[in-house]
């Protein structure tokens, strides 16, 4: 978050459904905290209670049962909870019922960058509709769920910052490329051939 926002935006941000509370030391870094499923705006409500800046970006959606329709609140990232700074106070976040620990390698929390952590912000204070989203690579064996290549099976590479869907006929040893929108894919079974 830059230096320069106001309070007035951060209360926006959180109005509109995104948790954010005040980020009085905005030199210190982002770490992400792995959390038990269902159990994110709990956590974040503990550790707000502990006095630690807690980001749990959430978006809207409507769930249907037998006999209602209701609107609920998601995490944008389940099963993960953002803290600023805090790892200088580990045992305290990770006493906290629910937190697995520290996303990391080696026993290491290892920062978000800034920029990601904007980009999650700048998102929220757009008010476009968002959602989660597989995380794909290129290289990933992806499937079209929707539009004209409905069920169709390829590899998804990037080219000149587009996404394009390789397609292949093995007994030919040629290949196409279709330009395709990243939010009608999804991973197909299968591994990755490259990364």
């Amino acid at each position: 978050m830059t230096e320069g926002r106001s309070m007035d935006s951060i209360n926006q941000i959180a109005s509109d459904g995104w948790k954010v509370v005040d980020h009085t030391e905005p030199t210190l870094p982002w770490y992400a905290l792995h959390t038990s499923y269902q159990h994110e705006k709990a956590i974040a409500a503990i550790l707000r209670q502990k006095g630690f800046d807690i980001l749990l970006p959430l978006y809207g959606v409507a769930h249907r049962w037998k006999d209602r329709i209701k609107q609920l609140s998601l995490p944008l990232f389940p099963c993960y909870v953002f803290i600023r700074g805090a790892v200088d106070q580990r045992l305290q976040v990770l006493s906290t019922p629910g937190i697995h620990g520290f996303v990391g390698s080696a026993d290491r929390a290892a920062a978000i960058p800034e920029e990601e952590i904007e980009a999650v912000l700048k998102t929220a204070q757009s008010l476009l509709r968002v959602e989660p989203h597989p995380f794909l690579n290129c290289g990933d064996r992806v499937r079209v769920k929707s539009g004209p290549l409905e069920g169709t099976e390829g590899i998804l590479v990037r080219k000149k910052n587009l996404w394009r869907l390789v397609l292949s006929v093995e007994m030919l040893g040629q290949s196409i490329a279709v330009e395709v929108d990243a939010s009608t894919l999804e991973r197909a079974a299968g591994k990755a051939l490259f990364r």
